[in-house]
């Protein structure tokens, strides 16, 4: 099919003077941004950056993100390619579906704290007009599972030529991009000073109806959140659900700052500038991270089987 319009939305959270505080995401998204429009024929004018850097015009809050997102899939008609790239903190919260084995759910942490979860990105994906493609990179902690009920191509339950996974600890250049739920819980009760320890309290109260669907949906309601078919969500996550991504920051050699995940795709990028298919990137993704010595993070695919074998970004030949 021909491909109409390219659009993206990249995020990119520092967490600036914070105890959070990361160094390579606003880098990650940025570099996106030159591939985006030298190799994949996206316009400048269909990009939208949010970072939160000193005086930027947008800051990525919960809402900004949401509504950013929104608006990209509310232009999309068959056809086009939509591409979100998130690079920052993520974290688990308590799951309130039905049937999850887990018993944990996956989110994002904007700057605000206003969590983004695996719900608000199924309804997102829901909303893609037939023909379109929707594919995300979050290169984030716990991003595994990040688009609710999307189909596990490459993840925990796969080994990749036979490879076992074994769980070394990151080097010392090497920053976690998790905000742990109690810490996300303990700051969000000091916006609030709600002596609660339910998560959707806090955020219900700090964000009104800019907060997660998660917590605004009845648990009933949660479980009729259905797949669409066919689906147009494509999901490239930096580590499985229960693993951690890295920031790196390897000052003392003078080098420039950046996630791992988004690092090894850009290199997967350069190294193969023919077209890939999406399996092909997370694949080569992992074994760069291997290479590198961060064999403790194992990107992941969702998609349907069709989307797996699919050209990534569908870059043509």
């Amino acid at each position: 099919m021909e491909v109409k319009k390219r659009m993206a939305v990249l995020v990119g959270c520092n967490y600036r003077n914070t105890k959070y505080e990361l160094h390579g995401c606003i880098n990650d998204v940025m570099a996106m941004r030159e591939k985006l429009m030298s190799r994949f024929g996206f316009k400048e004018s269909n990009i939208q950056v949010l970072t939160d850097e000193p005086g930027s015009l947008l800051m990525p809050t919960g809402a900004n993100i949401k509504r950013a997102l929104g608006r990209m899939v509310g232009k999309a008609e068959s056809g086009d390619v939509l591409f979100f790239h998130y690079s920052g903190h993520g974290t688990r919260v308590p799951s309130m579906k039905h049937g999850n084995f887990l018993g944990q759910d996956e989110a994002i942490v904007p700057c605000d704290f206003n969590l983004i979860t695996d719900i608000d990105f199924r309804h997102l994906v829901n909303r893609i007009p037939k023909g379109a493609s929707f594919t995300m990179i979050s290169d984030s902690c716990h991003s595994g599972g990040l688009i609710d009920k999307e189909k596990e191509q490459i993840g925990p339950s796969t080994i990749v030529n036979g490879e076992k996974l074994s769980l070394p600890s990151m080097p010392n250049t090497a920053k976690e991009k998790t905000i742990p739920f109690q810490s996300v819980l303990h700051h969000l009760s000091s916006l609030t000073n709600i002596n609660t320890t339910d998560i959707g309290t806090h955020l219900l109260e700090s964000f009104g109806e800019d907060a997660s669907l998660k917590f605004q949906l009845h648990p009933r309601e949660l479980d009729t959140v259905d797949l669409l078919k066919p689906d147009a969500g494509i999901l490239l996550s930096g580590c499985q659900a229960n693993e951690s991504s890295a920031d790196m920051n390897p000052d003392s050699a003078g080098g420039k700052a950046y996630g791992a995940f988004s690092n090894a795709i850009e290199n997967v990028l350069e190294k193969n500038p023919t077209a890939l298919s999406n399996k092909q990137v997370v694949v080569m993704a992992r074994e760069r991270l291997k290479q590198q010595g961060l064999g403790q993070q194992h990107p992941c695919l969702y998609c349907s089987d069709e989307n797996a074998e699919a050209v990534f970004l569908r870059q043509h030949p």
